[in-house]
């Protein structure tokens, strides 16, 4: 496939022996090629896309490696915050996606999506969320946003039927909206490792 993947992207293998580099021993039996493995941020000499595999347990999260040439489907978090796709989901009434139903519904002036294991579960059809479940978030961001842009956004999620956390991608990395709103800088997650910034859309040396 010569699509861009990009951070959260799932992708779908090839086949069983296209995952490189595990070494948890609780993948073999939790993973196959009918599961998605996740886009991390990482960088591979070899050209390989960094992956994560996720376990039936929280705590069950492995890193791993890529050849782009065993990625057979890919699908973004943006695909799946489509209205229309989230009243069909057999999780609509799940709180989780009755926010991002509701976000769906209005007009932003980004390209958001949906990751974590609501992403999970729309995408597969898995049912691991529950009514306690968090909602993660993705909104693109090619170009800088000012924090007031993202008041009304923010005060949507405030007051949500579930605990929602959202990440902004930016050229430079991606980092926690909430955590900038609130202290003027975040940690911003690089290719190279995580960065203290004010700007994150701009590098700083």
């Amino acid at each position: 496939m010569t699509t861009t993947l990009r951070p959260h992207d799932l992708i779908w293998l090839t086949a069983g022996d296209a995952l490189e580099g595990i070494t948890e021993s609780w993948v073999d039996a939790a993973w196959h090629t009918g599961l998605p493995v996740v886009v991390r941020r990482d960088v591979d000499n070899e050209g390989r896309i960094p992956v994560g595999v996720r376990g039936l347990r929280r705590n069950q999260r492995a890193a791993g490696w890529v050849k782009p040439e065993n990625v057979l489907r890919v699908v973004s978090p943006e695909e799946l915050s489509v209205a229309a796709d989230l009243l069909r989901s057999p999780f609509v009434t799940q709180p989780p996606v009755q926010v991002a139903l509701q976000l769906a519904q209005q007009s932003w002036p980004w390209t958001w999506g949906i990751t974590g294991s609501t992403g999970y579960a729309l995408a597969t059809g898995i049912p691991v969320i529950h009514a306690d479940s968090d909602l993660d978030l993705l909104i693109r961001a090619p170009r800088t946003v000012s924090p007031e842009a993202f008041t009304d956004w923010q005060a949507q999620l405030s007051r949500a039927l579930c605990r929602a956390d959202t990440q902004v991608d930016t050229p430079e990395g991606g980092f926690a909206l909430a955590e900038w709103l609130r202290d003027g800088k975040t940690l911003l997650k690089t290719q190279c490792g995580p960065r203290l910034v004010a700007d994150p859309w701009h590098r700083e040396e």
